[in-house]
């Protein structure tokens, strides 16, 4: 793993810097306030100025591992986080997990009331392939416009992150096997992690192997990102997290903690570590992929 001394680091976080920030202003100009009923002020509290962004980065790499196409990467990079905004919206609902703090700040609901927020959500999502196909094909042409309109809607609907949420929300005071568990979170958190590495891979031209390897690394990246979301839920507080600590066990949710125990999550983590830079080794891109193991690593450090 890279360390704060590493040259390496200091240059990930200039690109990561630069990345958000270009993320920050597609969202800001894609995200318009001029909207009906005050709708778009909703979706761009819900969207702007917070968010590790992981998503945005991942496409972002995979996309420059493979000298992809920067506009559409950036689109495919806002589209990935569009949805997973929408999903933060409606997760946080009394419906759902009836959460108040999200990012820092009052969940939306809180803050406009729960149709508006409802609404939000639904727009968000719209707009999120709405990006994906703008009339412009110079921009993106039509044949990869309907490439990451299939991932991404793979990635989110019924057998992605809505199939995984629904599991989610019938397992409630259910002990599951790790297996289930992995299920569980392949579909919810994983797929749309996954998928955000893949349409940004789907912006260049990758080999077979450099494309199913990726997808190995998507795969392996996205169930480490929850499982150390397990961990910091029960190890960090609420000011650190910028969300309700603890919330899980509160609401008897089975976790990578309460299977595995906090020593067997972190280690489940390193695996899946390890299973995502091995994936990247294997894929023939060589330094290309510095950026993605970057990534890789701070996922599974973070304490947020």
């Amino acid at each position: 793993m890279t360390h704060t001394s590493d040259p390496a680091l200091a240059s990930f976080d200039s690109w990561m810097a630069a990345e958000l920030a270009a993320v920050e202003a597609k969202l800001d100009q894609l995200v318009v306030a001029d909207t009906p009923a005050g709708l778009g002020e909703v979706m761009r509290y819900g969207v702007l100025d917070g968010g590790k962004r992981l998503r945005p980065l991942l496409a972002l790499a995979a996309a420059a591992a493979v000298h992809g196409r920067r506009e559409a990467a950036l689109r495919a990079a806002c589209a990935a986080e569009l949805i997973h905004a929408y999903s933060l919206v409606h997760d946080d609902m009394p419906c759902m997990d009836n959460d108040v703090l999200r990012r820092g700040k009052a969940t939306v609901h809180v803050e406009y009331g729960e149709a508006r927020a409802m609404l939000a959500g639904d727009a968000m999502q719209a707009l999120a392939f709405e990006v994906l196909a703008p009339e412009d094909e110079d921009l993106i042409p039509a044949a990869l416009q309907a490439r990451l309109c299939r991932l991404l809607a793979q990635a989110a609907g019924v057998q992605g992150m809505a199939g995984g949420q629904a599991i989610d929300l019938a397992s409630v005071g259910q002990p599951l096997s790790e297996t289930q568990l992995q299920d569980m979170h392949r579909r919810k958190t994983g797929a749309l992690l996954q998928g955000a590495v893949l349409m940004g891979a789907a912006c260049g031209n990758p080999s077979a192997t450099a494309w199913a390897a990726l997808g190995d690394y998507g795969a392996a990246i996205g169930l480490a990102f929850q499982v150390v979301d397990d961990i910091l839920d029960v190890t960090q507080a609420s000011a650190t997290l910028g969300k309700t600590a603890g919330k899980d066990a509160d609401q008897d949710k089975p976790t990578y903690v309460s299977a595995l125990g906090l020593e067997g999550a972190r280690a489940r983590a390193r695996d899946l570590h390890r299973r995502a830079i091995d994936a990247l080794q294997g894929s023939g891109l060589g330094d290309a992929a510095l950026r993605l193991t970057q990534l890789a690593d701070r996922i599974v450090e973070r304490e947020f």
